[in-house]
């Protein structure tokens, strides 16, 4: 009972009334909180700073969605970049350097769409940054995509092929800078190493074609793939080397006759010590020091490897790699033994794979030449690789095309048994040329009788192709006449290299050849001539083909004119080469034709650019004859303006060292230009006008073509100012060959007796050819010379005709004021040298004959004789038909009020003439 009670007082219930709250427990939690709300305004707003694109992502977001694992998320990325780029291209060269890391981070991605969009990214921002922007970055690139070529996936490998096709297209000089490692990646994705069982210390590797089941594409494809862009990388490496020639067709390094820039010279300016002129030895374009020291080049301070192929022991090494494997690809896409009747049969495919080994092996070679010691690598070329490309190249010579589809346009390829046309645009001609070529680079001279067998395969088969009267393009032209050009530097005799200058002068008669075409043979014709004339100084054996090319040049220049202004160019360069080593055959030819190449309305020497006429008027110093015809045709050239005053003014000069008054010590040629018609010449050039349009010219009345006073029997026609300026120019050249013949009085007396021959008597001429004619009167007037009546009377109407028109033109007219100063100081020049000349102009000025506009005038020019220094004590001779003309004035002007002009005129009357003791004068009275 007890034990109950004290249990029941330790666990006492308590009992809860009604109304009441229970009370709270002592160890009870407190679960109430307080909730404030948090406003983050700032972080809502965009960035204003960061232009977005339509999904509202910056640079920053999209750049670093490009870590996100998912490949959606990436891919969405790579677009949004280059819509974002696209719409705010300023935001490239802004974070130019993370764009490119990330882009080029992914060519490695798993995912194939992320790769695609990367391409098509990279293809984008290629247009957008230059190559001088993605320098410093290009390395990081090249890592990525060597990377990319190496590696394990297929896809990956693909891709990288793509993303070589647009940094190719794009930065070629960059990439060509990495070379030593892409090589060896091109090779690594068409073969593998394994060790040579003959050297098992493993001092060699050899290499051999892989094969993957696991492309999509099939092997060959793959290797042509991959050969394609060793191919164009191979054309980067060559295109960036300056130092090597142009398939064959350009001119060697150390040739006299290559093509150069002239430097042009002005003697006078040089005479003034005003312009330094470097002579370099030989010719050519860089001085050569004479040293046996050399300097080593930049190239040789590098490592092995930053050399790439610019080193002859990687390029060698490189050779011995690849060629190896080129051989064995050939192999594969080769023909059966069996060969057809037109050749051997190739597929499309085979064709493709068999043109990228032979222009990789092409590229090779040419990359081989540029290296000091020529000589030795092409003998090493042959040691190494002349059989094995006979057995395999030479074997199934010539190759043809297979068709697999319907003949397109076999006009074209009519008559060509080489030449089938596809849909895949196959060049197979090419294909042989290209064999042809890296085959006739291991032959030589000395090794002709060991190659004679398939040299004279590609003999027949470089004439059969230039004969077969076949279209052909620039590039197979090209590589054609490169063949050939080696063909001929083989074998040197006549027999051999006539036929094929024949049959390339068999395809340059073809009519409608391309302008790149025809230029590639005239090149080559040119080319071969200047060979040609260097060995004829010892051996005397013209090709009569080269003969007959050479003698149609100036015809074809006469027929071309205008129509191809370059390739009228490139014949002038070849007539003035070969007319400056007097080639008999063109200089009788180019005399034939010189009167269509020198027309005055149509010829060549007005039609073409001003280039191009400064070569044809240096032609005329080695025209062998200058008739009387072609100095008219000439003379009419010099004025028509279609050649530039200073053009005219070295025609002019040509003609005079043509001429029998140059001076020259030795004989000059006979009958090269008669006197008389150097001399008709030179008066013509001086008139400015024929005799036609100085007749038509009679016909004109009335302003504002002619100026015309009453006191002058002669009118002038006013010229414009471009035509006027340059007759005087050319006028200046005149009267200088003029005052450099020996017999002056001579000289002058034959101008004189055209003057009066065929200019005294007319009532319009041009103001040039007046001021001209003074112009040539003040050169040549000596002592000696005697005019004759009716010349002084011409020349004192030409001289108040000018002097009226000078004084009588208006301010405001800017074309004719120009004029002032030549044609008022020919004037006086004459007025001071012959004082008859201005007692006649003077007793001209019959005032009473004239109307009262025109006494302001005679007043005006009265004033300005007497104030000239030059004729002042002329005028003084003359003061008493001053003071008549004078009287005459007052006279007329009697009874009216005095104007100023007349008072000006009494006023230097009275300083200049007046207070000289010539006795009382009726002018006091008068006045």
């Amino acid at each position: 009972m007890t034990k109950k009670r004290k249990h029941q007082e330790d666990f006492q219930k308590v009992k809860l009334k009604v109304g009441k709250k229970k009370p709270k427990l002592e160890n009870a939690t407190d679960t109430t909180f307080k909730t404030k709300a948090i406003q983050i305004p700032e972080q809502l707003k965009e960035d204003g700073l960061l232009p977005t694109q339509n999904r509202k992502l910056n640079i920053k977001d999209l750049l670093s969605q490009m870590h996100h694992y998912s490949p959606g998320v990436k891919h969405n990325a790579l677009l949004g970049l280059k819509d974002l780029l696209s719409q705010y291209p300023f935001v490239i060269d802004a974070h130019l350097s993370n764009i490119i890391s990330e882009v080029a981070a992914v060519f490695t991605d798993k995912d194939s769409g992320v790769r695609g969009a990367a391409v098509h990214l990279l293809q984008f921002l290629a247009s957008k940054i230059r190559a001088e922007q993605i320098a410093p970055f290009f390395p990081l690139v090249s890592a990525h995509l060597s990377s990319a070529m190496t590696h394990i996936s297929e896809g990956i490998q693909e891709d990288s092929l793509k993303v070589l096709d647009v940094l190719l297209e794009a930065y070629p000089a960059l990439l060509t800078d990495r070379s030593s490692i892409l090589l060896k990646n091109f090779v690594e994705l068409i073969s593998h190493q394994q060790l040579s069982k003959r050297l098992k210390s493993r001092e060699k590797l050899s290499w051999m074609l892989s094969v993957n089941p696991n492309r999509r594409v099939t092997s060959q494809q793959w290797r042509l793939n991959v050969l394609t862009r060793l191919k164009k990388f191979l054309q980067a490496v060559v295109d960036g080397s300056s130092e090597i020639e142009d398939e064959g067709l350009q001119e060697q390094k150390d040739s006299p006759h290559s093509v150069r820039t002239p430097i042009c010279i002005s003697w006078k300016v040089h005479a003034n010590n005003q312009q330094h002129i470097q002579l370099f030895e030989n010719g050519g374009l860089r001085p050569k020091i004479n040293s046996s020291f050399r300097l080593r080049s930049l190239a040789s301070v590098m490592d092995s490897a930053e050399k790439g192929l610019s080193s002859a022991e990687n390029l060698k090494g490189f050779i011995e790699i690849i060629v190896p494997l080129l051989i064995e690809c050939w192999i594969e896409a080769s023909p059966a033994q069996s060969a057809p009747i037109l050749g051997n049969l190739l597929e499309s495919e085979s064709q493709h794979l068999m043109q990228q080994v032979l222009s990789i092996i092409h590229l090779l070679w040419k990359l081989t030449k540029r290296h000091d010691e020529t000589y030795k690598m092409e003998l090493w070329l042959r040691m190494n690789y002349l059989v094995d490309f006979k057995h395999h190249f030479m074997r199934h010579f010539p190759y043809s095309l297979q068709e697999t589809v319907k003949h397109k346009k076999r006009d074209s390829c009519k008559g060509n048994k080489y030449c089938m046309t596809s849909s895949n645009s196959v060049d197979h001609l090419l294909l042989n040329l290209t064999l042809c070529d890296i085959m006739v680079s291991l032959a030589s001279t000395s090794t002709l009788q060991m190659d004679s067998g398939w040299l004279d395969m590609i003999r027949k088969f470089v004439t059969d192709t230039l004969q077969d009267g076949s279209k052909l393009n620039s590039k197979q032209v090209n590589r054609l006449l490169g063949v050939t050009w080696r063909l001929m530097q083989i074998q040197q005799n006549k027999v051999a290299t006539e036929p094929l200058i024949k049959a390339v002068y068999t395809l340059y008669q073809q009519r409608n050849l391309l302008f790149p075409v025809r230029t590639l043979l005239l090149k080559f014709f040119s080319r071969v001539y200047q060979k040609e004339d260097l060995r004829t100084q010892r051996i005397r054996s013209r090709s009569k083909v080269l003969s007959r090319w050479l003698a149609g040049l100036p015809q074809q220049l006469a027929l071309l004119g205008l129509r191809n202004p370059e390739l009228s160019n490139q014949l002038i360069d070849i007539i003035h080469s070969a007319a400056s080593r007097s080639n008999k055959e063109l200089l009788q030819s180019l005399q034939a034709t010189a009167a269509r190449i020198y027309d005055p309305l149509d010829g060549a020497l007005v039609l073409l650019p001003a280039e191009a006429q400064r070569r044809l008027v240096q032609l005329v110093y080695f025209l062998p004859r200058l008739p009387a015809a072609l100095l008219a045709r000439l003379s009419r050239c010099c004025l028509m303006g279609r050649l530039s005053a200073e053009l005219a003014a070295t025609l002019i000069g040509i003609l005079h060292m043509r001429s029998s008054f140059a001076g020259w010590k030795c004989q000059v040629q006979d009958n090269s230009v008669n006197d008389v018609d150097y001399f008709s010449f030179l008066f013509s050039t001086l008139i400015g006008f024929s005799r036609e349009e100085l007749t038509s010219l009679q016909g004109i009345r009335g302003k504002p073509h002619i100026s015309q006073t009453q006191l002058s029997p002669v009118r002038l026609y006013l010229t414009d100012l471009d035509q006027f300026l340059h007759h005087w120019a050319v006028t200046e050249m005149v009267c200088h060959s003029l005052s450099t013949i020996p017999s002056q009085s001579q000289c002058f007396d034959i101008l004189q007796t055209g003057i009066c021959k065929y200019l005294v008597g007319l009532v319009v001429i041009p103001d040039s050819t007046a001021g001209s004619v003074l112009c040539a009167i003040n050169k040549l007037l000596d002592q000696a010379c005697i005019l004759s009546e009716n010349l002084h009377k011409f020349l004192a109407s030409c001289c108040y005709s000018l002097l009226y028109f000078l004084l009588t033109l208006d301010k405001e007219d800017a074309e004719h004021v120009q004029k002032r100063d030549m044609l008022w100081g020919s004037c006086i020049s004459a007025l001071a040298l012959l004082p008859r000349l201005l007692r006649l102009m003077l007793q001209s000025l019959q005032v009473s004959r004239i109307c009262r506009d025109e006494l302001p005038v005679v007043a005006q020019l009265l004033r300005l004789l007497m104030q000239h220094g030059q004729l002042r004590s002329h005028m003084i001779t003359n003061e008493f038909l001053v003071q008549q003309i004078i009287k005459d004035i007052m006279t007329l002007k009697s009874g009216e009020v005095q104007e100023q002009w007349l008072t000006d005129l009494h006023y230097c009357f009275n300083i200049y003439l007046a207070s000289h003791p010539q006795g009382p004068g009726p002018i006091n009275a008068v006045y």
